[in-house]
Parts: structure tokens; C-alpha cells; sequence
């Protein structure tokens, strides 16, 4: 088993890489490695080396080429939801395979988190791309209201789906997947406790959204979202 480190790319200079104190002492206390032992390191943004412990920094052996990522990306916009909520989606769908991760304010949204909240969640993102092998740490944007966060968006590069209950004209996620362009990415938007309103859902359909269920039972906005990755997943037959 080799384990993984996330790294700044300063750390980085030729062959030599240069530790934090919190990274030295995760490998050495932690992990329980000794001079010699090899790990990986990452730059998060998908590139990857061997890296061999010395006795007081580590050196760069070789490039590796591996790839766990999915084959399309997939950008999650979510309706923040109340107390811990978001920090177990950003946990479970950095585990899915999930690219970029969008909270937002809706107009349902009863938390309004602090930047430090923020810092957490992108702390746990990368901890979560270390544990699941994966090559690239989630980007987590601030949070904004919903109007802000579409117009960020490059929606053109995007097969936009809108997760909604109780609308009998939205198809099933799984069923729209198979039949989306396979050169865009992939932007699923979950609605907050309560669903979407009316203005929210009639704004992302005049932005080119299309309506989608993730099945007949009204989940959670915690769950909602490991649910419609995994859909996509499976679809991905990865």
C-alpha cells in the first residue's frame, strides 16, 4: 500500500520536496514510516510522483501515470443544508469522484457559513482525494446565491440537470445521462429542505437546465447528492 500526500507545488523544487511539520509528522508518527520508505505525492490538480522518506526531507523518484478519475467531470451545486450536512457531502462525493463542489444560498437556505467553515470543507476534501486514491482535490468555491453562481458558470461546456420532486415532466437522471453529449462536463444541482421555488426552477430552465428526478422518494438534501453521483457513476459503467 502506498500512502498519499497532498502538496503545495512550491514544496516542489526539481527532485527535492520540502515537508511541512504537519506533513513530516503525519508520515513519521502517524503513518509510522521510515527513511526509505516510498509514498505518493500530489499536486492535486492531477499530477502525481513516488516519493522516498529521508531523514529529514523526501525526494522525488519518479512521475507516475495512473488515473482513478471519472472520465467526465462532475460539477455539484447544492443548497446548503442546515448544522454539519454539507461536510458529509463533501466527504462522501470526494470519495464518488466528484470535480468541483458549488454551495449555495437559495432562498430556503437557512445556514450562512464563515470562512472558516469554507476552510474546513476544503481541509476535508483533501483528505478525502488522499483516502480514496484519487489524482485531483475538489476546487470548493465560496458560497453565493444562486443567481451569482450561474453566472460564473461556462454553462455552454455543461449538460446542466436541475434535481427535482414532484414534477411529472422531469425524466430520470439515469435515463438523461445516457443520452447526453459525452464531451461536456456534467453540473447536478440539488435544491435545499423544502425543494426549489418556483423563480429558481423557471430561472435555470431559461439557462438551458433540464428537470430530473433521482426516483419516486423525496430524499434528503444530504442524501440527494451521493445518490444522483452514484446514478451518474453506474451510468459511466465507472
Amino acid at each position: 500500500m502506498s500512502y498519499r500526500l497532498v502538496i503545495e507545488s512550491q514544496q516542489k523544487q526539481e527532485n527535492n520536496l520540502h515537508l511541512s511539520k504537519e506533513q513530516e509528522h503525519y508520515l513519521r508518527r502517524v503513518l509510522r514510516l521510515q527513511p526509505g520508505d516510498t509514498f505518493i505525492v500530489l499536486d492535486g490538480a492531477g499530477s502525481c510522483w513516488l516519493a522516498q522518506l529521508n531523514q529529514k526531507t523526501a525526494t522525488i523518484l519518479n512521475s507516475l501515470s495512473e488515473s482513478n478519475e471519472l472520465s467526465r467531470a462532475i460539477h455539484l451545486m447544492v443548497a446548503l443544508p442546515k448544522g454539519g450536512g454539507f461536510e458529509e457531502i463533501v466527504r462522501s462525493c470526494t470519495e464518488l469522484g466528484v470535480s468541483s463542489f458549488l454551495p449555495l444560498l437559495s432562498e430556503r437556505t437557512l445556514l450562512v457559513p464563515s470562512p472558516h467553515k469554507v476552510e474546513r470543507w476544503r481541509k476535508v476534501a483533501q483528505e478525502s482525494s488522499e483516502q480514496s486514491e484519487r489524482q485531483i482535490v475538489p476546487q470548493i468555491l465560496p458560497p453565493v446565491d444562486l443567481t451569482t453562481a450561474l453566472s460564473r458558470l461556462n454553462l455552454s461546456q455543461m449538460t446542466a440537470y436541475l434535481c427535482v420532486t414532484r414534477k411529472p415532466e422531469a425524466q430520470h437522471l439515469a435515463q438523461s445521462i445516457l443520452l447526453s453529449p459525452r464531451e461536456k462536463d456534467l453540473l447536478l444541482a440539488i435544491g435545499p429542505e423544502g425543494g426549489w421555488t418556483d423563480q429558481e426552477v423557471t430561472q435555470c430552465i431559461s439557462l438551458g437546465f433540464e428537470l430530473v428526478t433521482l426516483g419516486r422518494r423525496i430524499l434528503r438534501t444530504i442524501t440527494a447528492p451521493l445518490v444522483a453521483v452514484s446514478m451518474v457513476s453506474a451510468m459511466l459503467k465507472e
